[in-house]
């Protein structure tokens, strides 16, 4: 399966692969729809259209869409980063807050911008028996109404080294 994945661009193949995940082990991210818009090593930006799925009685998102939206930017990072890896590293996250600031008429991108920090993370956690730690920040946005956020997350990732 890896030559297939070969073929394709980073975001494409990363949608893929989260896709895949999504359709094996969270079926709410295969569900939804969603879809890596952008990748680097500092940020990260998955999307998850507003439709059908994802909307509430009073037709924009569900918060429960964009708490697994905000899950899956930062963890699709970590999980993007931590397969370039030769050990494998357990993926979890402590802690979640969100701050819901308008209603989110449109699709939603979920930016995640601290690919550096979880990059030394997967490092710390591959060099250390213990659990690691860091806070970190996901923005939502529906670029399609404005660039001013519809809401805010801080998520703790905790990761560690299986033996």
């Amino acid at each position: 399966m890896d030559w297939l994945f070969r073929l394709f661009n980073d975001k494409t193949r990363e949608t893929l692969s989260l896709r895949w995940f999504g359709l094996t082990k969270i079926p709410v991210l295969f569900y939804f729809g969603v879809s890596v818009t952008q990748i680097s090593k500092q940020r990260m930006v998955v999307r998850i259209p507003l439709g059908r799925r994802t909307k509430n009685h009073l037709g924009s998102m569900y918060f429960g869409a964009l708490c697994a939206g905000a899950d899956c930017a930062a963890g699709a990072f970590a999980m993007h980063l931590i397969k370039q890896q030769p050990n494998h590293v357990s993926l979890v996250f402590k802690d979640f807050s969100a701050e819901f600031l308008k209603r989110a008429e449109g699709d939603v991108d979920f930016c995640c911008d601290q690919g550096i920090e979880i990059a030394d993370l997967v490092a710390q956690a591959l060099a250390s028996d213990e659990r690691v730690e860091r806070q970190l920040d996901v923005v939502a946005t529906a670029p399609s109404l404005s660039d001013e956020p519809v809401a805010r997350f801080k998520l703790t990732l905790s990761l560690k080294r299986r033996l």
